[in-house]
């Protein structure tokens, strides 16, 4: 398939493709040093993403001629072919439903592809099917129609047993599927675009009468694959894979305004199994990542976890939420998560883990290292009283688990709070780790790492100074300090 162009900082985050000390230089062993080319490479990504007049995707400053779409499967559609036009105006709805009835004829031959033409194609939802591939040419956009009366009610999500923002069914997503197989939607980092301005509008001023629908949305399927495309503008949660396996997102930017954008969540992946998140940028107005997997009561009734998830090489920013967040719908458990190789800059917070009584579940084999953030106000954050339920029927006494998390190699500047960790008498956080970590600071106060209720180690030095309630190791891991005041609280949202 051909390359798109690359995403921020891959000249340090492309590693798995070329041996590290190839990657870096030698003059970047030193992190103040590091730490100022990946700002230098995140300011520039941003700056290239303005100077692009349609908003889809990084732009160049000098365009060759268009590329020619790869055929990826036996049959190849065009858009055009079913009568679809590019104007931004024309609605092509009828003529994206043809092209996927189809396709869906061709599964024995192994399926069929749809090749997006460079226009701006206005279209009501439509679903997918499964043996197809999505390929959206250079500058091809594809656009949501505004109206909401275009885009069909759907039933709650049976792990959340609720509309997420209002009783009853819930607008489905611009792009669809349910009970699906082999699925690619990928391009030459061409735009889905879910113009949500209305939708923000409109939930602000509390005229919806329903939840509003994600950008993208697959349920219930596998082998799905998401490359080299933009994804911008959703009315709510942009890529949300819901009970899916065998997932990969690679190469893919998210992009929403970062205030006045609500719940505008970069990618959701809820109830999810053996998923990829890798060499992304994302920019929005609330979570980059959140993973979840189901709300309360509903959630532990649907039992599906999130596991066996991998997030690496990202560039990430959230003003609003944070970076990579796990929960707070979390009650059919989260475990096996690795989180590494990301920058998150210019956020409320880097990475959060929220949860609260009445949730179940668990929150277990969570692996954080190779982080940096930049002018960051809070870089990790636990905390235990995130209280929203969907309905009055939820069990006070369902309290999660916490443990077996560890943070190694965090480093950056401009972090106001380093670390927050509100566990509770009722939910204590187990079995933390905390090593080589050198954060720079924009306040100077003590108890700038706060704990309350938390339990587990710091290995070797760190800075700022641990809370007392962890255990001092040094490099060897010999203990130097046992910790007497785990139950210790310490926490002050006042800075």
């Amino acid at each position: 398939m051909a390359e798109t162009i690359a995403p921020p900082l891959s000249s340090r985050f492309n590693c798995k493709r070329l041996e590290l000390k190839r990657c870096l230089p030698a003059f970047l062993s030193s992190h103040k040093t590091l730490f100022t080319v990946l700002w230098i490479a995140a300011f520039a990504s941003v700056f290239l993403w303005k100077s692009n007049p349609i908003g889809s995707g990084f732009a160049v400053f000098w365009r060759g001629p268009l590329r020619p779409m790869p055929q990826l499967r036996p049959v190849a559609f065009n858009l055009t072919d079913f009568g679809a036009v590019g104007d931004g105006v024309t609605v092509n709805t009828e003529a994206f439903e043809r092209a996927v009835s189809a396709i869906s004829k061709l599964s024995k031959r192994g399926g069929g592809q749809l090749n997006v033409p460079p226009g701006r194609w206005l279209t009501a939802p439509f679903n997918l099917t499964s043996h197809m591939t999505l390929f959206l040419a250079e500058d091809a956009v594809i656009l949501g129609i505004q109206d909401e009366k275009y885009w069909p009610l759907m039933p709650a999500l049976p792990s959340y047993g609720y509309g997420r923002e209002h009783p009853g069914p819930r607008y489905g997503s611009l792009i669809h599927g349910q009970n699906l197989r082999d699925i690619v939607i990928t391009g030459h980092n061409g735009t889905i675009d879910g113009q949500g301005q209305t939708w923000w509008k409109k939930y602000r001023q509390k005229l919806l009468n329903h939840t509003r629908g994600p950008l993208v949305q697959i349920m219930w399927s596998s082998d799905i694959v998401f490359t080299n495309i933009t994804l911008q503008n959703s009315p709510f949660w942009t890529l949300h894979p819901y009970d899916c396996k065998n997932v990969t997102i690679r190469n893919v930017t998210i992009l929403a305004p970062i205030f006045e954008a609500p719940n505008t969540d970069g990618i959701d992946p809820d109830s999810c199994e053996d998923m990829v998140i890798e060499d992304c940028y994302i920019s929005v107005g609330d979570d980059a990542i959140a993973i979840k997997s189901g709300w309360d009561q509903y959630g532990t009734a649907y039992g599906q976890p999130s596991t066996n998830i991998l997030i690496r090489n990202l560039v990430v920013r959230s003003m609003v939420s944070a970076g990579i967040s796990i929960g707070s719908e979390m009650s059919g458990g989260v475990s096996n998560v690795t989180v590494e190789n990301v920058l998150v800059w210019s956020s409320r917070r880097a990475v959060r883990i929220k949860t609260a009584p009445g949730r179940g579940g668990y929150v277990q084999h969570i692996t954080y290292r190779n982080l940096t953030f930049d002018n960051v106000r809070v870089g990790i954050v636990i905390k235990t009283d995130y209280n929203e339920h969907p309905d009055e029927g939820y069990d006070p006494k369902a309290v999660p688990v916490l443990g077996d998390i560890s943070f190694t190699g965090i480093h950056g500047q401009g972090v106001r709070v380093p670390v927050r960790i509100h566990g509770s008498k009722e939910i204590p956080v187990r079995n933390v780790t905390f090593q080589d970590m050198s954060v720079g600071l924009t306040y100077k106060k003590k108890h700038i790492f706060q704990c309350a209720y938390v339990q587990g180690r710091v290995i070797g030095t760190v800075f700022p100074a641990p809370c007392e309630n962890l255990d001092r190791y040094d490099e060897q891991g010999n203990l130097v300090k046992r910790s007497v005041s785990q139950n210790l609280t310490d926490i002050d949202y006042d800075f």
